[in-house]
């Protein structure tokens, strides 16, 4: 373990109550949904556009749905937001006082958003769609409805729907990020030095730990692969309501890995000695053995482990008659990282499979 001024400061260990994630380097995430339905409410409801050939203004009366979520992640120190909104809007036309207008027509309708998400770069991308609720004052409906889809209207809806992903990424970036010990004067003290590295606990009952440590390292010596550091496996299973098709294709072809992790994905074609990199190269491999829909064997590392040092991933995937079975084998990860790296496979691979396809499963 570095001291201060020395080494990776990723592995330096600060004085502080959360020195387990130190910057918050791991994988960290706030909920931002409740925060985003209040922020909405306060950007739209009440709010006037102004018509000017019509003399009149459109109020926002009401939201009548917001549904969606709203997540803010660090991941090894970049803040990623990921949002996806569906709002629809209830309005109608006030008419200016004059004696022209005060005494103008009925007019109401809805303003559909239905699908705000980060994937929109540039708001003029977002769709909006316009309808008109009420009946009569045909030819100033139309205008109406032609002025909030595309013309000043539909400006200004998108300048709030502009303000709500500014202030999602000002409120939130807060604290993801923590301040290192030399931005709070801590650098001048004394650091305390890491504990001594203990031998982590053997998985298997009975199998001694040097026998074990020597069984990894032989195994990766035979792939070519590197052991400089304790190890530990890992082992996981997850049900999903698909056919083993389909999850292996999920974790087999570049679209469907950029879906559920909501980053690029580098990869070419999923086959023997292709490499890939998802999360903007966080998590790198390459494929070692695949057997379509039955099973998936990569070299892994997550991008802080050691340099060059690799786990060895095994997926079994198993089709039963109503839901599939996958199970993960993953010999060879640091023991200082094992608890962080499986909080990654439950959080940004099976949670976000389940929330991106709707593969979630029902146990009885």
């Amino acid at each position: 373990m570095a001291k201060w001024g020395e080494g990776d400061p990723r592995w330096i260990v600060e004085e502080r109550p959360d020195a387990t994630n130190v910057n918050n380097w791991h994988w960290t995430e706030k909920n931002a949904d409740q925060w985003s339905k209040r922020r909405i409410n306060e950007l739209f409801t009440g709010l006037q556009i102004p018509f000017p050939e019509l003399k009149a203004h459109v109020v926002i009366d009401e939201i009548e749905k917001c549904e969606g979520e709203a997540r803010a992640n660090n991941r090894k120190a970049k803040l990623i937001f990921f949002y996806e909104w569906e709002i629809i809007l209830v309005w109608k036309v006030t008419w200016d006082e004059s004696k022209d207008t005060q005494d103008g027509p009925e007019i109401k309708g809805k303003i559909t958003i239905p699908n705000l998400s980060e994937e929109h770069t540039d708001l003029k991308d977002v769709d909006i769609e316009v309808s008109v609720t009420s009946s009569g004052a045909a030819d100033k409906s139309r205008k109406v409805k032609d002025f909030l889809r595309k013309d000043g209207g539909a400006r200004i809806i998108r300048e709030a729907l502009q303000k709500y992903v500014d202030s999602l990424k000002s409120e939130y970036s807060q604290g993801l990020i923590l301040p290192k010990a030399a931005d709070e004067g801590a650098a001048t003290t004394k650091p305390k030095t890491a504990p001594p590295t203990t031998t982590s606990p053997s998985v298997k009952p009975g199998v001694p730990n040097g026998q074990k440590m020597a069984e990894n390292a032989q195994a990766l010596k035979n792939m070519g692969l590197s052991c400089p550091v304790t190890v530990d496996t890992i082992q996981m299973e997850q049900r999903f309501k698909c056919t083993g098709q389909e999850i292996y294709n999920t974790l087999t072809q570049k679209e469907m890995l950029q879906i559920f992790t909501g980053s690029q994905v580098k990869l070419g074609e999923a086959k023997k000695g292709e490499a890939f990199e998802l999360l903007d190269g966080n998590i790198q491999g390459q494929f070692l053995e695949l057997q379509p829909f039955s099973k998936i064997v990569q070299k892994w590392r997550l991008k802080s482990w050691p340099q060059a040092h690799y786990s060895l991933v095994t997926i079994e995937i198993e089709q039963g008659t109503e839901e599939t079975t996958l199970t993960l084998t993953q010999k060879n990860v640091p023991s200082k990282e094992v608890e962080v790296t499986r909080q990654g496979w439950e959080r940004y691979y099976w949670d976000a499979i389940k929330r991106s396809f709707g593969f979630g499963a029902m146990l009885l």
